[in-house]
């Protein structure tokens, strides 16, 4: 069944300015080189390349006070939001291509301010193998990609927890984690405390993935604004080795495309992030050419004509 689609805008953010890793800063390269706005151009999608949003470089400093680079951080959110919310305004599908996850704080920031602007209902479906829900008391690490979920829905600092005009802004009721298999300890308190909608592979192990897909997008209508935030360690790292937080266990070719199939044919996807691709550690670019066979399939492409 062809569907229209709305114009397409790609954002690069060539950053890894809240990762543990280098090389995220290259996801946007990998994934022109790999050919997202060909491949989209080719299913009959308006595409157009905004080019990249400007930051500030990484300094590569430890953590201060619990975050590595909060400046910078908020730097390179504040640059995101602008550009998702400029392309959301002119009515066109904005994709963030990152970049590491912690720019998702932008993205689903400008997301979730059009959607109270124009009075509608929003989803985000988190695709990950982490939660993200650490905050600056109980991360290992600093690093803030592991907490967008957190500041989104009011945890964390002023210049993050505020970016969008509004804290939160999102509640927990808003988003569902599909893929998860690694939290940290105190992390998993945090998320039962607020009550996160997690799908985490025993649940789709046990369910399979098309249950765990209806339980998702449950409530999702006419009304809905579908945020995709797919960050590439969702798959499992046999068939996607290109990311700095690899964890075995993921969902395989099949399951991933049954997720991205799914999410088309609810016809409610407004805006996608692609996030944590990291070329570096990739094979021949191998998993950018996943990455984009799979953004095909949110945008309609399936082996038959379906109803």
């Amino acid at each position: 069944m062809s569907r229209n689609y709305p114009p397409v805008s790609l954002i690069g953010v060539p950053t890894d300015i809240g990762a543990g890793h280098r090389g995220a800063r290259m996801g946007p390269d990998a994934l022109r080189i790999a050919g997202l706005g060909e491949a989209l151009a080719a299913r009959g999608v308006q595409v157009r390349d905004a080019g990249n949003v400007d930051g500030p470089a990484n300094p590569w400093l430890p953590p201060d006070h619990g975050y590595r680079h909060l400046d910078e951080v908020v730097a390179w959110n504040r640059g995101v939001l602008q550009a998702v919310a400029a392309e959301l305004r002119a009515g066109r599908l904005p994709i963030m291509m990152g970049g590491d996850h912690c720019l998702a704080m932008g993205s689903i920031g400008a997301v979730a301010r059009h959607c109270r602007e124009q009075g509608r209902k929003l989803r985000v479906l988190w695709l990950d193998a982490h939660s993200d829900f650490n905050t600056s008391e109980v991360t290992p690490s600093g690093n803030i990609h592991g907490m967008p979920v957190a500041c989104l829905c009011g945890l964390g600092p002023d210049a993050l927890v505020k970016l969008g005009g509004d804290a939160p802004a999102m509640s927990p009721a808003e988003i569902r984690q599909i893929g998860i298999r690694s939290v940290d300890p105190d992390e998993k308190r945090l998320i039962k405390q607020y009550g996160i909608d997690v799908y985490d592979m025993r649940y789709i192990d046990e369910n399979g993935m098309k249950q765990t897909m209806l339980a998702a997008l449950d409530g999702v209508d006419a009304d809905t604004h579908l945020h995709v935030s797919f960050d590439v360690d969702f798959l499992d790292p046999g068939i996607a080795p290109g990311v700095g937080t690899t964890v075995p266990g993921g969902p395989n070719y099949r399951e991933a495309q049954l997720v991205m199939e799914m999410i088309a044919d609810s016809g409610r996807m407004g805006s996608l992030d692609i996030v944590e691709l990291n070329p570096v550690l990739d094979n021949h670019n191998q998993t950018a050419e996943l990455v984009v066979d799979l953004v095909e399939s949110l945008f309609g492409k399936s082996t038959l004509m379906r109803d």
